[in-house]
């Protein structure tokens, strides 16, 4: 479980990542090659004040599509991400735990010459072992999950971001409440 603490930690290393290094790590191209990563966030129901953790694990792909803009306007890809995460609730919520699958088609549009900073989306499926969690009922174990997000190379081979995410089951059965969780990002590219 990721305290509040911990998490403002890490969201101020990734926050500085995105700022300070910025101005001095050399620019450097990107390399199209697998990745690992992990990420950790924090999450709340809205209305109810319940609140939970997440931490994640994911691989992504080479990218299986590119289009480059050419000049300042950088390039487009399209990645493959998989990924197993645990979700922790605060306090004494019931379920106290629950464990997700996911699949997510990533556009990652890299921005400028140098192809450094990045903003990202996408949508895909996910898969939760349980479809109680943290004092709520989800009705289905699938769910979709909207994922936005920006980020930045620090060098060939790592990659900081926040990323923004969105669950629910998009109304396929009652009730929907959803999930939302805001995650520091860390990826390794090979």
């Amino acid at each position: 479980m990721l305290s509040d603490i911990k998490f403002r930690v890490l969201a101020g290393l990734a926050g500085l990542a995105l700022t300070g290094i910025a101005s001095t790590v050399q620019a450097q191209t990107q390399a199209q090659t697998d990745s690992a990563g992990v990420r950790g966030g924090i999450g709340i129901h809205y209305g109810l004040g319940n609140r939970y953790s997440r931490l994640g694990l994911q691989y992504e792909t080479s990218p299986i599509w590119t289009y480059s803009f050419g000049g300042s306007l950088g390039r487009v890809d399209l990645t493959p991400e998989i990924g197993v995460a645990y979700w922790q609730a605060h306090g004494r919520q019931q379920p106290s735990s629950v464990w997700q699958l996911s699949a997510i088609p990533m556009f990652r549009w890299w921005l400028g010459a140098s192809q450094r900073f990045y903003v990202e989306a996408g949508i895909g499926p996910t898969v939760f072992s349980h479809t109680a969690f943290a004092d709520k009922h989800y009705s289905t174990a699938f769910q979709f999950g909207d994922h936005i997000g920006m980020g930045y190379l620090l060098d060939r081979h790592s990659r900081v971001g926040m990323r923004f995410s969105h669950f629910s089951n998009a109304d396929i059965k009652t009730p929907n409440p959803g999930m939302d969780v805001i995650q520091a990002t860390y990826t390794y590219q090979f």
